[in-house]
């Protein structure tokens, strides 16, 4: 008899553990946002040289001509996401806006989280409010790999936007004014003739 409960007992149990499993939300999958071939779904400004595929990987050049920022956009907006990159900054200035807008002649506003030397770390309003939050300039230096590949992740949920660099939290933003979905954009910045390069470009949307 006491042998017959246990089991029952047991089978109990593995029932209700399926029935919790089942009835949990599935975990969305990371979907890649780059094909390592091609810029496929993505908008690409009107000088079409600026960004390429190199190698199984995104590269922003330019030759120090620009007039305005120009950026490689995603054609889907995203509201709440983990969006993942690894980013390699070779000189100037870079940066990967998220849930921003892009106009008719290409210029992208909203938030971008900053990839240039003596930047890293900073979070800036595009053509909006401008810095709104920075991890301390020497803490980040020490983070950076300079000229090798850095792991960014950056979440939006809600209102709230994190940024992590290199397995370090560096901006944890909550800010009623961010907008509530919008695009992903690779950033080129006038100036000096510069080149980043960006690949393992994945994004999670959340529930």
């Amino acid at each position: 008899m006491r042998k017959m409960t246990t089991i029952r007992l047991a089978g109990l149990l593995a029932t209700a553990f399926l029935l919790q499993a089942s009835a949990a939300p599935a975990r969305a999958q990371a979907t890649p946002l780059f094909d390592g071939k091609s810029l496929q779904g993505w908008i690409t400004p009107d000088d079409k040289a600026l960004f390429s595929v190199e190698d199984g990987v995104i590269v922003g050049r330019t030759a120090g001509d620009l007039k305005k920022n120009e950026f490689l956009v995603t054609a889907k907006s995203y509201k709440d996401f983990t969006l993942k990159a690894k980013v390699k900054l070779r000189n100037g200035n870079s940066g990967i806006q998220v849930r921003s807008k892009r106009a008719d002649d290409g210029a992208v506003s909203g938030p971008q989280a900053d990839v240039a030397d003596g930047y890293w770390g900073l979070l800036y309003d595009e053509r909006g409010r401008g810095i709104l939050e920075r991890y301390p300039e020497a803490e980040a230096a020490k983070i950076v790999k300079q000229g090798d590949w850095n792991d960014l992740a950056i979440t939006f949920k809600g209102k709230r936007l994190t940024v992590v660099l290199n397995g370090v939290t560096v901006i944890d933003r909550e800010d009623k004014e961010f907008p509530d979905d919008g695009v992903i954009a690779l950033q080129v910045h006038v100036g000096p003739a510069m080149e980043v390069r960006y690949k393992d470009i994945t994004i999670e949307e959340l529930n």
